[in-house]
Order: C-alpha cells, then sequence, then structure tokens
C-alpha cells in the first residue's frame, strides 16, 4: 500500500485539477451525447404513436362500414 504523502505541491495541484477538469469535460460530452439519444428516441416514439393511432381508427372505420351493411 502506498504511502500517503503529507503535503501537495503546486505542481501535484495543478496536475489534480487538470485531470479533474479532463474528467469532467467528458462527462459533459456524455451526457450531451446521450440527451441527442434521447431526443431521437422520443421522436421515434412520436411517430409510432401517431402511426398506431392512424391504424387504430382506419381499422374502426372499416369495421364500422362492415357493421353499416
Amino acid at each position: 500500500m502506498q504511502m500517503m504523502r503529507e503535503s501537495w505541491t503546486d505542481e501535484r495541484l495543478n496536475d489534480l485539477n487538470g485531470r479533474v477538469s479532463d474528467g469532467f469535460a467528458r462527462v459533459d460530452a456524455d451526457i450531451r451525447e446521450l440527451r441527442g439519444d434521447i431526443k431521437s428516441l422520443q421522436r421515434m416514439m412520436v411517430q409510432g404513436f401517431i402511426t398506431m393511432s392512424a391504424v387504430m381508427a382506419t381499422g374502426f372505420v372499416g369495421l364500422a362500414g362492415l357493421i353499416a351493411f
């Protein structure tokens, strides 16, 4: 097990700050990508709902037409 150092030098703190900033930048990029994926999924779900509604309405109209005759 590695011993912890008693003090942090400015160079080590700057290095840690850079690594933390890089990590947050990667997380931010990943979140932005996920938001794009969710928007496209939501768009596909809305299109599917509209399509299914139109098919159901057509079926009901057709069924009503068969019953009426």
